[in-house]
């Protein structure tokens, strides 16, 4: 009898030591892999736009002689976007890749809430036209000063629309940048514009157009209670900078200093502080011609911008949001083309001819009536295109 109760706890004990092993083997071999995925699957309670953010955030640490090795050759645009402006930047950003050959570099300045819809609406594009591109997403942050703190510079003008000032101190691997507003067409190869730099003299530093062909409706020269460029004042909306000039020069002090001065006297912001800042600098300005510029102001009364008249609007800029209201039809109009165009799609006989299609049944206006104004440009580049396959 004692021999079956040894028996049976000898093997009672073996089974028991089998269950423990078994156990111990399923825990290692098992569950430990599974529970240590990634650290952003083991926090449950992370947004996704908070793991977008740490993730370029570890894109952006990169040093920057290796930002500014994966760049060289590119074109860099600089846009700020705050609010309800990210589905024309992306129009804007659809615009520059179809007529430009060079590769494009977007930094994206922007709000937490608005990047991934960015990375999922550029993801989504054709490889063939990813494949041009790269991109940066960067926090609107702006500098605390004594007596201005940052909520009083985003909250100046249009919201973060003053970020632009200090673009120069936050992209300091950069040599170079052209600046867009976010209501922005290319009609035309980017690398016109981009190659204005080549005809800076020594001590420019940025290239902007002026703000009105004609005195009698300029804003600046009736209205403005602070000092501003020649006789008519700057538009900001399309702007080079040559960030390591701007950066080895007094801009970001004298900016701040203006805005101290000027605060209760500017009313487009950081616009208003451009001006201020080449009235006295105005060695430091590059000026180029309207058609880069191209905004309803140029023909809402009658047609101010010659080189336009010849050669077409080169950059169209919808200021004052004409994109969606019906006060500025021909400007809608070609807003809408970009926007339903499809990326591969034909750019003579689907975006050319269906923006023809568009002006022609759009209610007639004054900036309609300049003949071939939105369409000559497209043409031109057709044209050429054309011309050298031959």
């Amino acid at each position: 009898m004692r021999c079956v109760v040894r028996s049976w706890r000898m093997l009672f004990k073996l089974g028991l030591t089998v269950i423990v092993l078994v156990a111990v083997y399923m825990y290692y071999a098992i569950d430990q892999p599974e529970s240590s995925n990634t650290e952003e699957e083991s926090n449950p309670h992370l947004p996704q736009e908070s793991k977008d953010v740490q993730t370029h955030e570890r894109a952006e640490n990169k040093p920057e002689i290796d930002k500014a090795s994966d760049w060289a050759g590119h074109i860099h645009i600089a846009v700020v976007v705050c609010g309800d402006r990210a589905e024309e930047t992306l129009v804007m950003f659809k615009s520059t890749v179809l007529f430009t050959v060079t590769p494009l570099m977007f930094h994206i300045f922007t709000e937490p809430h608005l990047r991934k819809h960015f990375q999922e609406q550029l993801a989504f594009w054709p490889e063939k036209y990813r494949q041009k591109i790269d991109y940066q997403l960067y926090n609107i942050t702006f500098p605390e000063q004594e007596g201005v703190k940052a909520e009083d510079w985003r909250k100046l003008f249009k919201p973060c629309a003053c970020q632009r000032l200090f673009i120069p101190d936050m992209l300091r691997d950069i040599d170079s940048v052209l600046y867009v507003d976010t209501d922005i067409l290319f009609l035309s190869p980017l690398e016109q514009i981009w190659s204005l730099f080549s005809r800076f003299n020594s001590t420019q530093l940025a290239a902007v157009s002026i703000e009105h062909e004609d005195k009698a409706i300029g804003w600046y020269n009736r209205f403005a209670r602070h000092p501003f460029y020649g006789e008519v004042g700057v538009n900001s909306g399309v702007m080079l900078m040559n960030l390591t000039r701007l950066r080895a020069s007094t801009w970001l002090q004298s900016v701040q200093n203006y805005y101290k001065e000027y605060r209760l006297k500017i009313t487009w912001g950081d616009q208003d502080l451009i001006n201020i800042y080449f009235h006295y600098h105005p060695d430091q300005l590059y000026v180029f011609s309207c058609e880069l510029n191209y905004r309803p102001d140029h023909c809402m009364y009658m047609s101010v911008c010659k080189p336009a008249e010849k050669l077409g609007a080169v950059i169209l800029h919808g200021c004052r949001r004409v994109w969606f209201e019906d006060k500025q039809p021909a400007f809608k109009a070609v807003y809408k083309t970009f926007k339903e165009h499809y990326l591969g799609g034909s750019l003579r006989y689907e975006l050319l001819e269906s923006l023809k299609r568009n002006l022609q049944s759009a209610p007639q206006s004054s900036c309609g009536k300049v003949p071939n104004l939105f369409t000559r440009s497209i043409e031109n580049y057709l044209d050429s295109r054309e011309q050298e396959k031959t």
